[in-house]
């Protein structure tokens, strides 16, 4: 007698065979917003659950009894035993679904991947409406990092259980791992349709909005998925990152609330301190560095941000020993060096400023800021021909505007030169044009006494 197939339950409970939770990561981009936005990461236990057989009429055929033996092993977890009377059934039954379906199952539990697709592929050609087939393909090739075949499974599987959000979420994270993102939107879209507090899906088009410069969308999303799950990383996170995107200033506050639930990222704590900085909150900003250091051997970027803050709170004592120890570990960083003789400058060490700056244009000669800081620790140190001689480099760099006239026609008449200085105030006086009055007043009056000198020389 010929076997029927056997539409049970124990088909569907296979639907569930993987748990595939989603999964935002803490760790870019600016978006920007940060370079590198979280994406779906499917996770796969690696003990999947078993199907289970439910009652069928009890039929005189040694086939029902090969069927039980299976599914017996299959409940024992003895896989390797369940393939012989499967095999048997398929022997005497070869268009019989479910019995490839099941086996394929079994190949699927232990690792044996191409037995198991091909199982699932005889499946789908054998009943082209079991959706479980769809469904388990696309898992097997979401396994196995075939992203871009598991969609077209998935896809079908969705179109034959449109009320399952599940396999929605399982082709989503396919149309996302293969690079389809806009597809993904749409599939995560069609989730909250089924489930409007799927955090997975709002998470996801959180991000995606994000990554696509619509950060108040992405802020809406967010506060969204707070609501379904307060203490989710992903979506605080993602409101910190929107929020600071806007440049509102409750981002500061966000990304405390965010570093409260992963006090380890080192990059979100980073990122508070410029926003602290920014809001002239240097205290708070060096509190936070005191938080990222704690307990290791502060890093270079973290040095670097440290000086930054403690120049902001101008001071200057503590922001040198911290460039000191920077150098430490880049004795050949020339933006160190920049920094620690424009320090030196600040505090009129002019010795110890031309030193550094000297070391930074030795590092990166073509960089202005330096010389310009070089030009100004000679000529507020008195060296004025060294500031002269500076000013002459920067001019083959850039056009000199008005303030570097000024402070050349200073330099020559310091120096006993009243016909450069002359000439350089003129200059200045006409790129000027009244802009700094102060400056104007002192260069019209120094101007009518070096012209008197220099008519007493004819």
């Amino acid at each position: 007698m010929k076997l029927a197939p056997l539409r049970s339950n124990a088909m569907r409970t296979l639907l569930f065979v993987f748990c595939v939770p989603l999964f935002f990561s803490a760790g870019t981009q600016q978006a920007a917003p940060p370079q590198g936005d979280p994406l779906p990461v499917p996770h796969y236990p690696a003990k999947p659950k078993p199907p289970t057989q439910t009652k069928t009429q009890k039929v005189a055929n040694p086939l029902n009894d090969l069927l039980e033996e299976a599914q017996r092993d299959i409940d024992n977890k003895n896989f390797e035993s369940a393939i012989a009377p499967l095999q048997r059934v398929i022997a005497d039954q070869p268009e019989f679904a479910y019995a490839h379906f099941q086996l394929a199952y079994v190949y699927t539990a232990l690792k044996r991947t191409d037995e198991a697709r091909a199982e699932y592929t005889r499946t789908i050609a054998m009943d082209p409406k079991m959706s479980e087939a769809y469904l388990n393909l696309g898992i097997l090739l979401l396994d196995k990092q075939e992203s871009a075949a598991a969609v077209a499974p998935l896809r079908k599987a969705v179109d034959l259980l449109p009320s399952q959000s599940h396999p929605r979420y399982l082709l989503a994270v396919a149309l996302d791992r293969s690079g389809d993102h806009a597809g993904a939107a749409e599939a995560f879209e069609a989730l909250l349709h089924l489930d409007p507090s799927d955090a997975t899906a709002i998470n996801y088009l959180g991000w995606a909005a994000l990554r696509g410069g619509k950060p108040a969308e992405a802020e809406g999303r967010f506060r969204r998925a707070m609501e379904v799950q307060p203490k989710e990383p992903g979506a605080s996170k993602g409101l910190a990152e929107s929020l600071d995107a806007q440049k509102k200033t409750e981002a500061a506050a966000a990304y405390r609330d965010y570093l409260g639930i992963m006090p380890n990222d080192s990059e979100a704590r980073a990122r508070l301190v410029h926003l602290l900085l920014e809001q002239n909150q240097s205290d708070a900003a060096l509190a936070e560095l005191d938080r990222l250091d704690a307990g290791k051997p502060p890093a270079l970027e973290s040095l670097k941000l440290r000086a930054d803050v403690q120049v902001a709170g101008k001071k200057w004592d503590d922001s040198i020993a911290t460039l000191q120890q920077a150098l430490a570990l880049a004795p050949n960083d020339a933006q160190l060096h920049g920094g620690l003789g424009r320090i030196f400058l600040q505090k009129r060490d002019f010795a110890a400023a031309e030193k550094e700056l000297r070391t930074a244009l030795r590092l990166d000669r073509e960089n202005l800021a330096y010389w310009k800081d070089l030009s100004s620790t000679f000529f507020l140190g008195g060296n004025y021909p060294a500031a002269l001689s500076t000013l002459d480099e920067i001019a083959k760099m850039e056009q000199p505007g008005a303030g570097v006239w000024f402070v050349r026609a200073i330099c020559y008449d310091k120096l006993n030169q009243p016909k450069p200085a002359l000439e350089a105030y003129q200059k200045f006086l006409a790129l000027d044009q009244d802009k700094n009055p102060d400056q104007v007043w002192q260069a019209r009056e120094r101007s009518k006494v070096l012209q008197r000198m220099l008519e007493r020389k004819r």
